[in-house]
């Protein structure tokens, strides 16, 4: 089965914590939330789904007794209330604003009994709910497939052994380093690789990645609120994967659209989790203040369907080298899905930083907070890249490690700014960006 192998830990820990409450799963269509709780299933002696796009379902939840709810839907489904801590899956939960307020009940009258939600364009749901459950449920997001669950759905267990090891082997990086082609190639959207793993075929993807890309344009009719919100999010979506690094409002995509309308339909897609605006961070330390006044970056939910909605997945087939490809924005963009895919929190954010001055401006690609540090990560689409904005920050922070992703094999070096300041730089092949917390731990133990 192809499903997020991280995630179903996530539910194991939840389905055995002692303050366990009604789980919401967030996260895209396709993204295998309704795969993951039906395989985390097995955990229990029985299991009830519902779907709330069926009115039938719907219905059901529209009673205002929750022991009243359950008691239905164990007669109607052949559950003995009896049995010891079924599970109720919920899918579809944004159809239904009075099922989403009825998690608190569940909560509060009907501990015992273990919910899963499940649900996509959530944040425009709730816009309808009269009273929100603050603080009786807990909330997770499920993310595309980063490298390692890639690996993992391929079957690929001495890879992901070695990739265990801290640091890996160098003998295993040309096989990872052209795996990891292969996934930036592929992307991490679970039907994309369960075709590819049935066919071995890149070509056989496409289809699913039109599918997928469809259904998002269809669902912007739910964003919009009238027809000229409509319009511009068509607009938006249509054009937002030809954008440049990082972008502008005014004239998005060659329109005339406004700033405030092209923000709008902007954010709208990122509440639908299809893109993120990525805004960048001029400060040093892990506290960091957000600076919503410069512009953003664009980060698509997937890279796949980035290549998709670019039309450049053919001419991605048999690269032997990614680090000039588009002018490395193929590689920025799978290193930061490989970070975001850290955290299943609802809300967490990763930044990058910049300095605008007339007379020295400088832009490192991430910095990623760790423990008392915001750590500057630049991600180099050459085979050594410069390293001045990187100097810039270490001139300005209060320690003295910083990290550069490329395609080189690991390694570690003492550098010094111009400024004279010396510092410990961690080169790391791009494949191990979803193991930067590891690398950290052992850099900042080890040197």
């Amino acid at each position: 089965m192809t499903y997020p192998r991280k995630a179903y830990h996530e539910l194991l820990a939840w389905k055995e914590s002692s303050r366990r409450k009604p789980l919401v799963l967030r996260g895209a269509r396709q993204v295998g939330k309704s795969t993951l709780v039906r395989e985390f299933s097995r955990e229990y002696p029985s299991f009830i789904e519902v779907n709330l796009e069926r009115g039938t379902d719907r219905r059901v939840f529209e009673r205002e007794n929750v022991k009243e709810i359950a008691e239905i839907l164990m007669i109607r489904e052949n559950v003995s209330p009896r049995m010891d801590s079924p599970l109720l899956f919920i899918d579809e939960i944004q159809e239904s604003p009075r099922a989403i307020e009825l998690l608190r009940y569940f909560y509060e009258e009907l501990p015992d009994l273990h919910v899963i939600c499940a649900g996509s364009l959530l944040e425009h749901a709730i816009r309808h709910v009269k009273s929100f459950p603050v603080g009786r449920i807990q909330q997770l997001v499920v993310h595309p497939f980063d490298f390692e669950e890639f690996l993992r759905a391929k079957g690929q267990k001495q890879l992901l052994e070695l990739l265990d090891e801290v640091p890996v082997t160098e003998l295993a990086h040309d096989i990872l380093l052209q795996q990891f082609h292969e996934y930036i190639t592929l992307g991490g959207m679970p039907e994309a690789i369960k075709t590819y793993m049935e066919t071995g075929s890149i070509a056989s993807v496409q289809p699913v990645y039109m599918e997928i890309w469809e259904t998002y344009k269809d669902d912007i009719e739910k964003y919009g609120r009238n027809d000229t919100e409509k319009r511009v999010l068509r607009h938006v979506i249509n054009t937002a994967a030809q954008e440049k690094d990082r972008v502008s409002f005014t004239g998005f995509g060659g329109s005339s659209y406004r700033n405030r309308e092209v923000g709008e339909a902007l954010r709208a897609l990122d509440k639908a989790s299809l893109i993120q605006l990525v805004y960048p961070t001029i400060s040093l330390l892990p506290s960091l203040e957000v600076d919503f006044t410069r512009k953003p970056r664009l980060q698509f939910l997937d890279t796949g369907l980035l290549n998709h909605a670019m039309g450049i997945q053919s001419e991605m087939i048999g690269l032997r080298s990614f680090n000039d490809f588009y002018r490395g924005r193929i590689i920025q963009h799978a290193v930061w899905q490989q970070v975001i895919a850290l955290s299943a929190m609802v809300g967490m954010r990763y930044h990058f930083w910049v300095r605008e001055k007339t007379s020295s401006s400088a832009e490192v690609d991430l910095v990623y907070p760790f423990g008392p540090h915001l750590i500057p990560v630049e991600v180099k689409s050459g085979a050594q890249g410069r390293l001045r904005s990187l100097h810039q920050f270490i001139d300005r922070c209060p320690h003295s490690y910083g990290v550069r992703l490329l395609s080189n094999r690991i390694h570690v070096e003492k550098v010094r700014t111009p400024a004279g300041k010396e510092y410990t730089l961690l080169n790391l092949p791009y494949y191990l960006a979803s193991r930067l917390p590891q690398y950290l731990e052992w850099l900042l133990s080890n040197h």
